[in-house]
């Protein structure tokens, strides 16, 4: 929630004074990136409302909790990234369009290369910050907030570059300021498509990577007493990853032996995954598993 509002009251300083910069400056490129500030400061707020659902623990009509609330916070900031990469390759494309066939657009001012400077400075600060917050909690609605900070920081490089070649290389280099501001949405557009993917997975119940299986499993047969385990089946809810599996013990100990070595697993895996990690256990005698 703190790096989520930080970047809300840096992306309303920075989408109000790009706007007015490109305006005042005769640049496309800037005001394309000043609305991706805004959508930027759509997306902390999708966040920061979203979040605050999933930390809620379990309850009678979510008993698996509301982890999949910041998955969808998630998709839903990937959506609004690919919804601004269109707008801003139309807005692009319709200038040079333009100027091909005749047309002139006019050369930007020096308060709109100012303003391309002060965004990257700015949000490639915010980006570090929040991925580092996003990594940390392992939230993958921050994580995919903090890359909309990185888009819009190269969004800006793109408009510096536009907007410099624009105005120091002659009227006939002023296409540059649109055509960059094309480059920049397609690169926003890819980002956007990668994060929606895993978002999407999950809300669809996708099994976690073979790799990680591997070592759930791997983790619980370090425990003493487990001789296997199988029928794994995985997902991920938000922060939380949900295991399901069936432990393999020897027939003949108790059942209080068998709970204990299963309290292990799970004391185990919670240490290795987090503590968030939801875990079922299923136990069978060696003589049932063969």
């Amino acid at each position: 929630m703190k790096v989520t509002l930080a970047g809300l009251v840096v992306n309303i300083v920075l989408s109000a004074g790009k706007i007015a910069a490109g305006v005042f400056g005769r640049s496309a490129a800037m005001i394309a990136d000043g609305v991706h500030s805004l959508s930027d400061l759509l997306s902390d707020i999708v966040v920061i409302a979203f979040v605050r659902v999933s930390s809620k623990g379990k309850d009678r009509d979510h008993e698996f909790g509301h982890g999949k609330f910041e998955t969808l916070a998630s998709l839903i900031v990937s959506l609004i990234l690919i919804v601004v990469a269109a707008q801003m390759l139309a807005s692009g494309m319709k200038s040079i369009t333009s100027v091909l066939n005749g047309g002139t657009i006019p050369v930007p001012g020096y308060v709109a290369l100012a303003a391309a400077f002060v965004s990257i400075v700015a949000k490639e600060v915010l980006y570090r910050y929040t991925i580092a917050v996003g990594k940390r909690t392992d939230s993958p609605a921050v994580v995919a907030n903090a890359w909309h900070h990185r888009s819009d920081a190269f969004s800006s490089v793109g408009s510096l570059v536009g907007i410099a070649g624009a105005i120091f290389l002659g009227d006939k280099w002023v296409i540059l300021d649109p055509l960059v501001c094309c480059c920049i949405s397609i690169a926003i557009f890819v980002v956007a498509v990668k994060m929606a993917g895993p978002s999407l997975k999950e809300l669809l119940d996708g099994s976690l990577p073979v790799n990680t299986e591997k070592e759930i499993v791997e983790t619980a047969l370090s425990v003493d007493g487990v001789r296997d385990l199988h029928e794994l089946k995985t997902r991920r809810s938000g922060i939380s990853i949900l295991i399901e599996a069936h432990m393999v013990v020897d027939p003949h100990i108790t059942v209080e032996q068998a709970h204990e070595i299963a309290t292990a697993v799970e004391v185990r895996l919670k240490d290795r995954f987090g503590k968030e990690t939801q875990i079922s256990i299923h136990i069978e005698p060696s003589e049932m598993a063969e």
